[in-house]
């Protein structure tokens, strides 16, 4: 009885480890977004790629270094779609269409190592009635850089290399303040910053179990 006692005690212990170290963070992937202006100054995720779109004149186009999970956490670029303000040193001339661009090279955080952003910039070009969003961010921008999937991998040389690399998730950290903070952010503790209800109520259970294995130890003895 004692031994199964002891097993019960110690299975519960590890259960409680587990579900006290929470969830691992998701990896993220570093490239360049892309984006289309939505007409009410917002930005939109483009549904295709800046080789086939081919924006009408007026059209504002926008594109992002970050690093993210996927399309619905990546970050927009943090200048509006203002074609009037992009383009308003920019005359119209027949024969040609005027795409307003804001290319957006991200933080510090989100660059490569060794590597800093450019700053952020817009810039109007005008190019042929059928040009591509790619053409016209190469009229803007060179020199653009692409893998063999013909993946846009940099914009005016940023990064150097690298393409749609995944980050791994940071390491988790020892030390006490960090697992504190970590268990604050993620739900594990109180309200008050105490340890999370269930935590309590797994820590007494063990209390309880471990008492009930000494008072059989000692009946038997008796």
């Amino acid at each position: 009885m004692r031994a199964r006692l002891l097993a019960l005690v110690l299975a519960l212990g590890a259960a409680l480890t587990v579900l006290g170290a929470g969830p691992a963070q998701a990896a993220g992937y570093r490239y360049w977004s892309f984006w289309q202006g939505a007409g009410d100054g917002t930005w939109a995720y483009a549904t295709e790629g800046p080789a086939t779109a081919r924006p009408d004149d007026g059209a504002v186009n926008g594109f992002r270094f970050s690093v993210s999970e996927d399309s619905s956490d990546s970050a927009r670029p943090r200048k509006a779609p203002d074609f009037a303000a992009i383009c308003a040193g920019t005359a119209p001339k027949a024969g040609t269409k005027r795409i307003a661009l804001v290319i957006d090279p991200g933080t510090p955080q989100d660059a490569p190592k060794g590597e800093a952003p450019p700053a952020l910039r817009a810039a109007c070009a005008r190019v042929a009635p059928d040009a591509t969003t790619a053409e016209a961010l190469a009229s803007v921008a060179k020199p653009l850089r692409y893998n063999n999937q013909a993946l846009l991998c940099g914009i005016s040389g940023y990064p150097v290399s690298g393409c749609g690399e995944q980050i791994a998730a940071p390491a988790a950290s020892s030390s006490p303040a960090a697992s504190a903070t970590a268990a604050a952010s993620d739900g594990s503790a109180g309200s008050d910053g105490g340890p999370s209800l269930g935590l309590v109520a797994g820590l007494a259970a063990i209390g309880l179990l471990a008492a009930a294995a000494v008072w059989q130890s000692r009946r038997r003895r008796g």
